[in-house]
């Protein structure tokens, strides 16, 4: 059974879609906790960290390079942002679909709780 997210991607579920390359997918959370408040996914399914393999650890890097290309797009490269992933369901992960959340637009504390 497909995820949220990649009902998502296929576009078979609407998302605001602020970032597209051809290996992943950035769109608007839909409980944001900072003006900019963003899910990188890949477009494969990965369900979590755990289930990465050499032949995939490279969506890593991908979620990654796309977290840095919106960074520059919306100006807060210099100024700062965040980045986030979570595995399984104590760490706060709710869809098990590999997301790196991407945050900004605020003054982020640490820890984060």
């Amino acid at each position: 059974m497909p995820t949220l997210f990649t009902k998502i991607i296929n576009r078979e579920i609407p998302a605001k879609i602020v970032y597209e390359t051809d290996k992943t997918l950035a769109f608007q959370d839909i409980n944001p906790q900072a003006p900019h408040h963003y899910l990188i996914v890949p477009k494969i399914e990965i369900p979590t960290i755990n289930d990465l393999t050499p032949e995939t650890a490279h969506y890593i890097g991908e979620l990654f390079l796309s977290a840095k290309e919106i960074a520059k797009q919306i100006g807060v490269d210099e100024k700062g942002y965040r980045v986030v992933m979570n595995c399984n369901a104590e760490a706060g992960q709710t869809v098990f679909h590999l997301h790196l959340h991407f945050l900004a637009g605020r003054a982020m504390h640490w820890p984060p709780g």
